[in-house]
């Protein structure tokens, strides 16, 4: 009998019966080979139902063995036919569902990469990850199961109603009146059971979110002895649940046996008026023998369609939120400008070239097809176009103010700039906007008013990937791979030798605590790093800037998850790694900015200090006070 499902109905329905349409018509072929086979299948199956009237009439009217042998060996045929049909249509139903579902999971995966940064900040990691799971699942099992059950069971309600009116019009009549009383039922059971399951499934939403809460907080709960008092608000949550679902499974139970009773019902009566039609004449015995298969078993294509109908609502809710996924508007990118391999000649100037030489140079070829040589000593960024800047790390902030949100700015008027191997600090309180400073460098947010230039360059004309190629990030969440220790570090330059692998460790002195790791560097990590130490995690995570080899580094509390032991010996290997880059640091232990070249102090979007260790120390203002009144922010 009909499921009830109380998960979300679509919104837009012919929107996404549109976009589910346009992958099932990449493979139109497939699919109208499994509707042709499930049509004869449903069809064969009436036309042996129906056969049950000649076979019945050739013993009663005389026709002899011979016409009782031709029924059954047509009927026989009819029915292999039938089954041929279905072996058919199932096998290739499920080889079409997973070209389809391959087809969406591969564009859902790749337009998501193809996101900006505020929609992964907007929308719950576990929501995304429905996408691929939860929503994915159902979508499969309409594809697999409902298309060629709703084509069969609209073949086999049809031809029912067909041969029912052929067989003998009148006792239709009485089939229509026992599912129309099915069908009345049927909608008012599902009105109550719907409001009552929508209410478990909210109360099922806040018992999981409970013990999801209460599994995290053990050894809160345990340091406190809050074991009994968790016991209680569970108790009355699982309450609630319980009581929701008792309401709901009362309505939706009671359907099958109501149903079944109406079906039961009516079919007494119509064997009743038929056996005295029969009996007066008005009708042959091989008729009503089939009519009452056909009766019997008229219900059953109602029901699948009735089924099928909730199922693929449900599923097509999964697929909105897919296709809403899809839909949305990819990160734009206008620049022109990339970076190319280049080589210095003996005059100074440069030529692009293919070979790797560790040198790079900005060019613009969106407006000019020719690149013409730029001296390297030449200081101006200038406009021209097709000319070779070179890459250097030079970065400065104009007037910018930004915001996440609209008319709410994160950072008022900021203006600084980081000269090439210049070591810059960013200091202040939480939400201060010290890391959205280093988001707006990597383009992650495009600036609110103002201007960024890198290298002299407008950042809206560099191209996101050559952009964030030219970058090294240390963030303060080390988000680790499934994979070798190797393979995360070369993360950062993919076609990294393991002699470079070797030296980035070093840089970042994790080569010591690989060397002891059970296999080295062909260690598996797994779980994000779970077999891992915090420090070792961030130390991989240095590593991996390192061996990029990036002019221009950024260093979001990269020091924050070790020990100063480890912290010391880290800062020897960066010392090292920062020489010759330009540097941005943001850091709550002000014993590690002390040596940058300026420090910058940020307070509410707005700078409100600047200068180098001693200088900010001497004025004795909101640095000499951090400095001095705690060594840490929070």
């Amino acid at each position: 009998m009909a499921r009830v499902f109380s998960g979300k109905r679509p919104e837009n329905l012919k929107r996404t019966l549109k976009d589910l349409v346009s992958y099932i018509g990449r493979h139109r072929i497939l699919m109208l080979f499994v509707a042709v086979l499930a049509a004869i299948s449903a069809g064969a199956n009436l036309l042996g139902t129906y056969m049950i009237r000649p076979i019945v009439n050739s013993v009663t009217d005389g026709s002899g063995f011979s016409g009782l042998i031709r029924g059954v060996m047509t009927a026989v045929l009819i029915y292999v036919v039938g089954a041929l049909s279905t072996l058919g249509y199932t096998q290739i139903m499920v080889r079409a569902a997973q070209k389809i579902l391959y087809d969406i999971r591969r564009d859902l995966f790749d337009h998501l990469q193809k996101l900006s940064i505020s929609y992964f900040d907007k929308n719950k990691k576990g929501d995304l990850m429905s996408l691929f799971t939860n929503d994915m699942d159902t979508l499969s099992d309409a594809l697999n199961n409902s298309f060629s059950t709703l084509i069969q069971s609209f073949v086999q309600t049809v031809g029912t109603l067909i041969l029912l009116f052929i067989l003998n019009t009148k006792l239709t009549f009485l089939v229509i009146i026992g599912y129309g009383a099915m069908f009345f039922y049927i909608r008012y059971s599902m009105s109550r059971s719907k409001y009552y399951f929508a209410k478990q499934q909210t109360r099922l939403g806040d018992l999981d979110g409970y013990i999801e809460e209460m599994v995290a907080g053990q050894k809160v709960i345990k340091v406190f002895n809050h074991e009994n008092a968790n016991l209680k608000t569970f108790e009355e949550k699982n309450k609630d649940l319980r009581s929701a679902g008792t309401s709901a499974l009362s309505y939706s139970a009671t359907m099958i046996p109501a149903v079944v009773s109406i079906a039961y019902i009516n079919y007494a009566i119509i064997a009743i008026v038929g056996g005295l039609m029969v009996i007066r004449g008005s009708s042959d015995i091989g008729s009503l023998a089939s009519y009452l298969v056909f009766a019997r078993q008229s219900a059953m294509p109602i029901n699948q369609l009735t089924q099928q109908g909730n199922f693929i609502l449900a599923s097509l809710a999964g697929a909105e939120r897919i296709f809403e996924a899809m839909n949305e508007e990819p990160e734009t990118d206008e620049g022109t400008v990339e970076l190319v391999n280049v080589r210095e000649q003996a005059d100074g100037s440069l030529i692009p070239c293919k070979e790797k030489t560790g040198k790079w140079a900005w060019t613009d070829k969106g407006r000019s097809g020719d690149t013409d040589s730029y001296k390297s000593d030449k200081t101006d960024a200038g406009e021209g176009a097709g000319e070779l800047i070179p890459l250097r790390g030079y970065v400065r902030f104009e007037h910018v103010s930004f915001g996440y949100d609209p008319g709410k700015d994160i950072l008022k008027d900021i203006s600084l700039y980081a000269k090439p191997g210049q070591k810059v600090a960013f200091v202040g309180s939480t939400g201060a906007g010290k890391t959205t400073i280093t988001n707006l460098i990597n383009r992650f947010y495009d600036i609110t008013s103002g201007s960024i230039t890198y290298d002299g360059i407008d950042l809206k004309r560099i191209k996101k990937n050559d952009l964030r190629r030219s970058l090294g990030i240390v963030l303060q969440d080390t988000h680790l791979f499934t994979g070798t220790v190797a393979d995360n570090i070369r993360f950062g330059k993919p076609d990294a030798s393991p002699e470079e692998i070797e030296r980035a460790t070093r840089i970042a002195n994790a080569d010591s605590f690989i060397t002891r790791l059970p296999h080295g560097y062909d260690t598996e990590v797994t779980g994000d790093g779970a077999n891992l130490s915090q420090g070792q995690r961030q130390l991989l995570a240095i590593a991996r800037a390192a061996v990029a080899d990036p002019p221009v580094l950024i260093l979001d509390e990269a020091t924050s998850s070790v020990d100063t032991r480890t912290e010391k010996l880290i800062e020897k290997g960066m010392d090292a790694l920062m020489k010759g880059r330009t540097v941005f640091v943001i850091a709550h232990r002000l014993s590690t900015v002390r040596n940058a070249d300026v420090i910058i102090v940020l307070e509410h979007g707005r700078i409100v200090e600047r200068g180098n260790h001693d200088e900010l120390i001497a004025q004795k203002g909101e640095y000499y006070q951090l400095y001095h009144g705690m060594f840490e922010l929070s």
